[in-house]
């Protein structure tokens, strides 16, 4: 995500390493790189032009602290500068009605579908409500059995009518059966197609007419670059919708439609989505993202992810296992186990300051773990239990039924020990007062 624009950004940047202070004369040549990347990005000329003008009036107005580097101040400025052209601060979804009705729309092969399923998912465990799914594509069954699938994966209702050919009916219906079953959030997936045409768009604004939502979610694919803010601008102009949905963000996209959606259209990104997972939709953050896109990652993020994951009790517990120096295989596969649900690895080990850029042309998978557990599995609960009883012959045998090599048993053995004393000596060393963390931070 953005790789190509933040290598172009940070090369622009570099022009000011080792500047003793910023001029006219390096500042409008790295404003001139910085617009060349951002057009790259497909990123509307207009848009990029009134940004790089905005941060060339800021950098020539700021003095530069003794502690602050040009290049850092024109880092910084551009950071704040292109979280404003994003919105500025997060946007939540007017959740107050009962229920609440959230239309779905945008072009086939948005991920509008998904989304719906991924948003029903949120808002059932992140907000404690009680949603309903609503099939309104009449035209694709396809869509429907999609939706369905993705309740059943999900725990959450799905309204359906297969054989009623009126989209609006079937908004109406599926809200007096929310209203009648206790269902406080109705989410209404409608029918896209490949391009826009009037038939969809007269469509969906009668569902509107009808149903009144609370929230019209506009959903994009940021792939399709400039593309897709042409298209949000003209579904805006027909439905009045209240925010965006970038999907797709994981794929190689140049990101012009994250950059220039929000300036185009004046709404707010409220969501983006990657990859197929149900638990793989973020709240967009306009700062955290252009963090993320000037190559500072995202530590905030990071640490939501792993505190949604890790509840106090299991916190607590598992740091009085290290304190007594008895972390054992069990712990370890668990801990794995509650990393895996994060997210893709790769894109987290990213939101680490530095480490973006470091593991750019590494693969890694997300069956990287998949080796250890089969170790840890071919394990008695006994060893796993007491790492200190598994000799030569036991390691023989877990590596007989791993499928790995002894030598490979043996280098996890000796890791495992590593880290085992590396948490004895953080323990000893936050005993001693020196604030060392535990192992995760617990959910507040």
């Amino acid at each position: 995500m953005f790789d190509n624009l933040s290598e172009r950004l940070e090369a622009a940047f570099k022009q000011l390493k080792g500047e003793g202070r910023i001029n006219e004369i390096n500042v409008a040549a790295t404003v001139k790189d910085i617009r060349r990347a951002l057009v790259d990005a497909d990123v509307n000329y207009k848009i990029a032009k009134d940004l790089t003008d905005r941060v060339k009036e800021k950098a020539m107005g700021e003095k530069v602290l003794t502690a602050i580097s040009p290049g850092q101040l024109m880092v910084k400025i551009v950071k704040d500068e292109l979280a404003e052209l994003m919105g500025g601060r997060e946007a939540e979804l007017n959740l107050n009605n009962k229920p609440t009705v959230i239309l779905i729309a945008g072009l086939q092969g948005s991920g509008k579908t998904t989304f719906s399923g991924k948003l029903a998912y949120y808002l059932k465990t992140k907000k404690g409500k009680q949603p309903l799914l609503v099939a309104a594509d009449i035209y694709r069954p396809a869509a429907m059995e999609q939706l369905r699938v993705l309740g059943e994966q999900t725990k959450v209702p799905v309204y359906m009518e297969p054989d009623n050919k009126s989209a609006v009916s079937i908004a109406e219906n599926a809200i007096a059966h929310a209203k009648a079953n206790g269902k406080n959030v109705v989410i209404i997936d409608t029918a896209g197609r490949l391009a826009i045409d009037e038939v969809m768009m007269q469509e969906v604004a009668n569902i509107k007419s009808a149903v009144n939502p609370q929230e019209i979610l506009f959903v994009v694919d940021s792939m399709t670059g400039q593309d897709a803010v042409n298209t949000a601008k003209t579904f805006n102009d027909r439905l009045d919708f209240t925010g965006v949905v970038l999907t797709k963000l994981d794929g190689d996209t140049r990101g012009g439609a994250a950059l220039t959606v929000r300036y185009t259209v004046d709404k707010p990104i409220k969501f983006v989505s990657m990859g197929e997972k149900m638990d793989a939709l973020d709240v967009f953050y306009p700062e955290r993202m252009a963090q993320r896109i000037l190559g500072m990652g995202d530590i905030t993020t990071l640490v939501e992810r792993a505190q949604a994951q890790f509840d106090e009790v299991q916190a607590k517990k598992l740091e009085k296992k290290i304190r007594a120096n008895k972390f054992d295989f069990e712990d370890f596969r668990e801990q794995l186990g509650q990393i895996k649900k994060m997210g893709n690895i790769k894109d987290l080990l990213a939101m680490i300051p530095g480490v973006g850029k470091a593991i750019k042309e590494i693969d890694i998978s997300d069956d990287a773990f998949k080796g250890i557990e089969a170790m840890i599995n071919s394990m008695t609960p006994y060893e796993r239990s007491n790492p200190d009883v598994i000799d030569g012959s036991r390691r023989k045998r877990i590596a007989t039924g791993s499928g790995k090599d002894v030598n490979e048993v043996n280098a996890f053995m000796k890791q495992f020990e590593q880290m085992k004393q590396m948490m004895g000596q953080m323990n000893k060393m936050k005993g001693m007062g020196m604030g060392m963390p535990g192992p995760m931070p617990p959910r507040r």
